[in-house]
């Protein structure tokens, strides 16, 4: 998935709601910081663009018939919009003052989640492809794991189970993290065979 992806698809959102603003969260959030650094590909694999208008979230499940998965739109981009509500995921307290705005060309604007706020809500999740995704922001340093434990703290999370098992996900994921980077340290520098 790339940036032109989003604007082909928010500006026919536009065309048929008339709403130029449109917050994208999930894992194509990290769009937003496309262009800073490189991203991973592991983190671009999402074909579904979660989003709602940023004035009239309701109004985004009214696209869904044309924009939506199965539609016409699919089956000719082979990506589709998938409304969300912004009460759905579970993210810390101050996430809409981090989303980062991309104005397109075409007159639509985007305001992607803050890729660390998209990992408080996919640790929370806690299913197979949202750890893909968050080990390879962190490998490539998108993500960062104090980043991440520190809005654990700003976030209210359904229950305390869900609370931990976000925390112990996290704390296996440094570890990985840590293990992984050992690896790569005994290697020689530009050979991959240990010294």
């Amino acid at each position: 998935m790339e940036l032109a992806h989003i604007e082909r698809l928010l500006a026919e959102a536009r065309r048929l709601s008339q709403h130029t603003e449109f917050v994208i969260v999930g894992s194509l959030s990290v769009l937003g910081v496309m262009g800073l650094r490189p991203i991973p590909p592991r983190m671009l694999m999402s074909i579904d663009v979660d989003c709602y208008m940023r004035n009239d979230p309701g109004r985004t499940f009214e696209l869904k018939p044309a924009l939506g998965e199965g539609s016409r739109f699919e089956l000719e981009n082979g990506y589709y919009l998938d409304p969300v509500s912004p009460s759905l995921p579970t993210l810390p307290e101050g996430w809409e003052h981090r989303l980062v705005r991309v104005d397109f060309a075409s007159g639509v604007t985007a305001h992607f989640l803050d890729p660390n706020d998209a990992a408080v809500s996919k640790y929370a999740r806690g299913e197979p492809r949202d750890r893909e995704w968050i080990r390879a922001g962190l490998t490539e340093a998108i993500l960062s794991a104090p980043v991440i434990a520190s809005r654990f703290r700003q976030t209210t999370f359904l229950d305390e189970s869900e609370a931990q098992a976000a925390k112990q996900r996290l704390a296996e994921d440094e570890a990985w993290l840590a293990k992984s980077s050992a690896a790569k340290n005994k290697r020689k520098p530009g050979t991959g065979k240990p010294r």
